[in-house]
């Protein structure tokens, strides 16, 4: 297939098949669709379709994004992991807001120096709400080109990368280069997926490498397998006579960064000391299920302690600190196993007033 060829039958293949009805496709905005491409940056369509509404209800323009407090943000994004990616959508937020005058620039290089906005991302919304030509190349359109072009190596080295950048930038025309983009991250999520491709249904069929040689399971060449190492922690749920439970907000650096999370511990030995830190009396204690939380690069084995706790004081969180009400929860940011752990701590607490 020619350049042309390719383009042409994407585009055919758009116009009858292609997705039309996603939020995001709807009054179509850089806001929109920057937001939107972030969001399924390592996260399914299905999962971000809820998300995306109340995040667009809460926040609709690029200046409330930029003035909201960012436990607001935090909150929105609670569930969708990588919690990066909503630090960098406030912070660029208020980049265009103070350095833009609030709109997007219309240049892949000047957006690509925004905060947690690749070249990937950067051509998606130049092209998909700027009808610039610009290639992309997300996860969906590294399959895609990887089968097309039977590349060898695994796409996440810099060399491979390289040729398939240069792959989609020979590819992607210059006309109708925003449902050229749509088309290509669907034929990758709707055809070309990662187990039993629909090769017969795919329009690429007949310039398919991989599918003229009958290896469409080889390629991508998958990611190098290596073991995650093992790391555990004791995670307590300080649980007060009203019913809070005592957390603590983690730096905005690093793992969790910014949001609030329970106090993490060697040992049980340790609570001694935290109940001290905060003028509690340790009361009755009791083992929750375990949890296992599986980050990119280690698994996180959390062993959560549901304890009484009686104030010996009159000391109140403060700072860093807070008590988190379980009847009536603050809008907060809360890493997903945090609020999983908190809502196993509620239901005991209720068994218990039942009983």
């Amino acid at each position: 297939m020619t350049p042309e060829q390719f383009g042409s039958a994407v585009l055919d293949w758009y116009d009858q098949h292609g997705r039309k009805d996603l939020p995001w496709q709807q009054g179509i905005t850089p806001y929109r669709v920057w937001v939107s491409e972030i969001m399924l940056q390592q996260t399914q369509v299905s999962t971000v379709l809820g998300y995306f509404g109340r995040f667009m209800d809460a926040l609709p323009s690029v200046q409330a994004l930029a003035a909201a407090p960012v436990d607001e943000v935090l909150h929105l994004w609670t569930g969708l992991g990588y919690y990066t990616r909503a630090r960098n959508l406030q912070k660029t937020a208020q980049i265009v807001v103070a350095e833009h005058g609030g709109e997007f620039p219309a240049s892949v290089t000047q957006l690509t120096e925004l905060p947690g906005i690749g070249r990937s991302t950067a051509g998606a919304i130049a092209s998909l709400s700027m009808g610039l030509r610009a290639p992309i190349l997300d996860g969906n359109v590294k399959r895609v080109l990887a089968r097309y072009s039977a590349q060898e190596g695994y796409p996440g080295e810099p060399k491979v990368a390289a040729q398939l950048w240069a792959l989609a930038e020979q590819l992607t025309p210059a006309a109708r280069v925003n449902h050229y983009t749509q088309a290509m991250m669907d034929l990758g999520a709707t055809l070309c997926t990662r187990s039993k491709p629909s090769c017969l249904l795919c329009p690429l069929q007949s310039g398919c490498q991989a599918h003229l040689l009958g290896l469409q399971s080889r390629y991508p060449i998958p990611k190098p397998r290596k073991v995650l190492p093992q790391k555990s922690t004791l995670m307590p749920l300080l649980a007060n006579r009203d019913g809070a439970i005592l957390l603590y907000r983690r730096p905005a650096s690093g793992l969790w960064g910014g949001l609030w999370s329970l106090p993490e511990l060697l040992a049980g030995e340790e609570l001694d000391g935290l109940a001290l830190q905060h003028g509690l009396i340790l009361g009755e204690r009791q083992a929750l299920p375990a949890l296992t939380h599986t980050f990119s690069h280690f698994q996180l084995a959390i062993e959560p302690w549901l304890v009484h706790v009686e104030q010996a004081s009159s000391a109140v969180a403060e700072g860093d600190w807070l008590w988190y009400n379980l009847a009536t929860p603050p809008r907060l940011g809360l890493a997903a196993p945090v609020k999983k752990l908190l809502k196993r701590a509620a239901d005991e607490l209720n068994a218990g007033e039942l009983s």
